[in-house]
């Protein structure tokens, strides 16, 4: 989920300069601050090879920063960590607390999440970092972090490699999708970027993929016009051109990319 400030994959600055780049992240990112309900009951979970992957055997305690309504969260509750949930969205947050109700929910960012120095093993962000501004939100995940703890970034995304899946995700103005050479930006304080890849397949009908289109940033931020032409696409698309009939269970290829490093030890904020 949305951060705080917000960007495109990887942070990089846009042609219109930092401060055009960090107005437009922030643009973007107020299109989830509501609808929780909705976000929670369409978007998909993680696989847990992701948490598996990320979580040094000796963690015992987790920020997800971003946490939105708890689709990574979950994992790391399941895994025995003593959770910390941090979101600007009052209302996902809302809904993380009816699925959570042990985790110690906050209202912040990435860049300012209000949490105490050298707290907790390893911090999350679960598609969320394109919407921060890197280098400062390092700094402030590297304050939070013990000496050598982990930082984790996770991205969903469609496998556009499945052709039909590439047009579908073009349909749903899906931009997340990531180059093949993508590598995120981290600020110096970490060292050992490394990713983890896991292929797998979220069950939906055409009406869930629907709804699913229904959370994204473009169709959130569209006019009227915009989010008919979209349905109707969709509807062809699936109905027309696949030839899937409503209610009809389709498997829909995603690819999990998951990301760590590790905080150097005595690295000083900036």
């Amino acid at each position: 989920m949305a951060i705080g400030s917000l960007g495109t994959s990887g942070g990089q600055a846009g042609p219109g300069g930092p401060k055009l780049h960090a107005n437009r992240r922030h643009e973007l990112g107020q299109s989830f601050q509501d609808g929780g309900e909705h976000y929670h009951l369409v978007r998909p979970g993680y696989p847990r090879d992701s948490a598996g992957w990320l979580l040094p055997s000796e963690a015992r305690t987790a920020a997800d920063i971003g946490a939105g309504t708890g689709k990574f969260t979950g994992l790391l509750v399941e895994r025995g960590l003593e959770v910390t949930a941090v979101d600007p969205s009052a209302d996902m947050l809302e809904q993380l607390r009816k699925s959570f109700p042990r985790v110690t929910a906050l209202e912040g960012t990435a860049e300012a999440t209000g949490l105490a120095d050298s707290a907790f093993d390893v911090v999350s962000v679960a598609q969320a970092w394109h919407w921060c501004d890197p280098l400062t939100a390092s700094t402030e995940i590297a304050r939070i972090l013990r000496p050598e703890g982990v930082l984790g970034l996770i991205w969903n995304q469609l496998d556009t490699s499945v052709p039909w899946v590439h047009r579908l995700s073009r349909i749903m103005h899906a931009g997340d999708v990531h180059k093949p050479d993508f590598r995120p930006v981290i600020g110096p304080e970490f060292a050992g970027l490394e990713s983890h890849v896991t292929s797998w397949q979220d069950a939906l009908t055409p009406e869930g993929i629907m709804e699913l289109t229904k959370s994204r940033s473009y169709y959130l931020r569209a006019n009227d016009a915009t989010r008919a032409k979209v349905i109707s696409n969709l509807e062809w698309y699936l109905h027309d051109h696949l030839g899937h009939q409503p209610g009809e269970t389709i498997q829909l290829p995603y690819v999990t990319q998951t990301w760590r490093a590790t905080r150097i030890p005595g690295a000083r904020p900036r």
